[in-house]
């Protein structure tokens, strides 16, 4: 009786392990990203200045990493943050300020967001502006959006 049940109890076994071990490894990742450029601010600057943000959005842990490079800045940058909720072409608040100490190229972060700053995220409500003493509402801007 025993070696009728036992591959039984071993297959039911590995199937709850695989389904508590598996839920972690498969959590949902969105890539995102932003053209940071002069003319994308509002209103649009005259700048040789330019960059990118590339970024992920763990929608498990509701945690958003990002790195943002940028060159030919007016000046060295004063601060940069994600700013929303806004569609292209209008301002909004700062959501997610950059650390003052980071703010060297490559900038690199990461936020816990809430329900809120999620959906504005991933309705392409967000954008990434990065200010200079030259321009202090913001030398380059990108709206936020999947990267695919």
């Amino acid at each position: 009786m025993n070696s009728i049940f036992r591959p039984r109890i071993c297959l039911a076994t590995v199937l709850v392990l695989s389904a508590l071990t598996s839920a972690g490894a498969f959590a949902d990742t969105v890539a995102l990203k932003a053209n940071l450029q002069p003319s994308s601010e509002v209103p649009p600057r005259v700048s040789k200045g330019h960059g990118v943000v590339e970024a992920n959005f763990d929608t498990t842990s509701k945690t958003l990493t990002w790195t943002a490079t940028y060159s030919e800045l007016s000046g060295p940058v004063t601060m940069a943050h994600f700013h929303g909720p806004a569609p292209v072409g209008q301002n909004a608040k700062p959501q997610i300020p950059v650390d003052k100490g980071a703010l060297a190229s490559p900038m690199k972060g990461q936020a816990t967001l809430t329900d809120q700053q999620i959906t504005d995220l991933m309705a392409g409500q967000w954008y990434f502006n990065i200010h200079t003493a030259e321009n202090p509402s913001g030398e380059i801007r990108g709206q936020v959006v999947p990267a695919n």
